[in-house]
């Protein structure tokens, strides 16, 4: 891969920021009866505020995340769709806890079993998608440690898929923020966890009427998820979502004594988050930052853009000077090339470090050169030599 390196004056920032922007900064007087809270910033996945983050708790049901997150890669790779109808069985109906009561042999759609786990957090509808992607709740627990080393998740390991009381199954919050900033890349997720309440089985006999086990997607908008928990152990735990001004924030609260003191601790670290940090936007998306020469094209070179915005966290009133950029193109560029594939890398470092990176993608579709075109590239190629 090649690089190219932009700089915009001459230095890095004035300062120096550390992976964790809370150690240079003041900290809130949080005043919290809680095991351990951390606050994330979703785009670059730094931390903002901590509080013993890496040790590791029983994480309840905020177990699920994971879950969640398997079962929206399947949904994404198209191993699975919103409409497919899942037979459930006797193990998936026999979970205890929160439940929709499902019934062996029971079917329901895809769509409405992630309903209930997203509003309601219900075991029984957990376990039912679990093992319709995985073949059984066994296959489905591998998958989640597996995804948890992809993570890099250290402090975090799986015993089931809901979260229910098992030995050996823990998570820290750091970990736990981690999960759900990877969730968050699946933008239609929010759509199920922001719904208050809805009904499963509407027009029979049986309906069920959800109710978001999160109270405050209800009384604060900008609040978009993501997912509680509750077992006498792990006591009181909410990872929440909320948006301010373009900018997503992650909080997350382990071990609180009610949830009254979860949800205030909550409300905290977002109104600490939203009042000290602002959010930079270097390069926006679909901004042309440079071009690629691709091989057997039908051009020469294709103007390059970022999959998304490109920005960057940092404390209120601190100047945003003389930033660094590495550009890397993907060697040997050969068409044809969708719209989609990613070619190449933008990054923004500061003090030497990577602080954000965007995919880059090409403006249009670059199609197979004909057969003349290709012998024009070749002789164009030789002469450059």
């Amino acid at each position: 891969m090649r690089y190219l390196t932009m700089l915009i004056c001459c230095l890095i920032f004035l300062v120096s920021w550390p992976q964790n922007l809370s150690a240079s900064i003041d900290r809130p007087s949080l005043s919290h009866d809680t095991r351990s809270v951390v606050l994330m910033e979703y785009e670059s996945g730094r931390i903002l505020y901590a509080d013993n983050e890496e040790a590791s708790y029983s994480p309840a049901s905020m177990t699920k995340m994971m879950t969640l997150l398997l079962i929206a890669e399947a949904i994404e790779t198209n191993q699975l769709s919103l409409t497919d109808q899942v037979t459930v069985t006797d193990h998936a109906a026999s979970m205890g806890g929160t439940q929709i009561f499902l019934e062996e042999n029971e079917q329901m759609t895809v769509q409405d079993l992630l309903k209930a786990i997203a509003i309601a957090s219900a075991n029984d509808a957990t376990v039912a998608l679990a093992e319709h992607i995985f073949g059984n709740e066994t296959n489905a627990v591998e998958a989640m440690n597996e995804k948890a080393k992809d993570l890099e998740l250290t402090d975090t390991q799986f015993q089931n898929t809901t979260g229910l009381p098992a030995d050996d199954h823990y998570a820290s919050a750091q970990d736990i923020a981690k999960i759900a900033n990877e969730l968050l890349n699946y933008e239609w997720i929010t759509d199920y966890t922001s719904i208050y309440e809805d009904y499963l089985r509407e027009d029979t006999d049986d309906a069920f009427w959800l109710v978001n086990t999160n109270k405050l997607v209800k009384h604060d908008s900008t609040i978009d998820g993501l997912k509680t928990g509750y077992t006498a152990d792990a006591k009181y735990c909410l990872t929440a979502s909320a948006i301010r001004e373009d900018m997503r924030l992650i909080a997350v609260v382990m071990g609180a004594d009610s949830v009254k003191e979860r949800n205030k601790t909550i409300q905290e670290l977002f109104d600490y988050g939203y009042a000290k940090f602002d959010r930079h936007v270097l390069v926006k998306k679909d901004e042309v930052l440079t071009t690629a020469d691709v091989f057997q094209s039908e051009k020469s070179h294709y103007e390059l853009v970022g999959e998304r915005d490109l920005a960057i966290i940092l404390p209120k009133n601190e100047a945003l000077e003389n930033v660094q950029y590495n550009i890397y193109i993907d060697d040997h560029l050969k068409a044809p090339i969708n719209q989609e594939q990613v070619v190449g890398t933008v990054e923004v470092l500061i003090d030497k470090e990577v602080y954000a990176s965007v995919n880059l993608r090409s403006t249009i579709p670059i199609k197979k050169a004909n057969w003349t075109e290709s012998l024009f590239d070749v002789v164009r190629r030789f002469n450059s030599l």
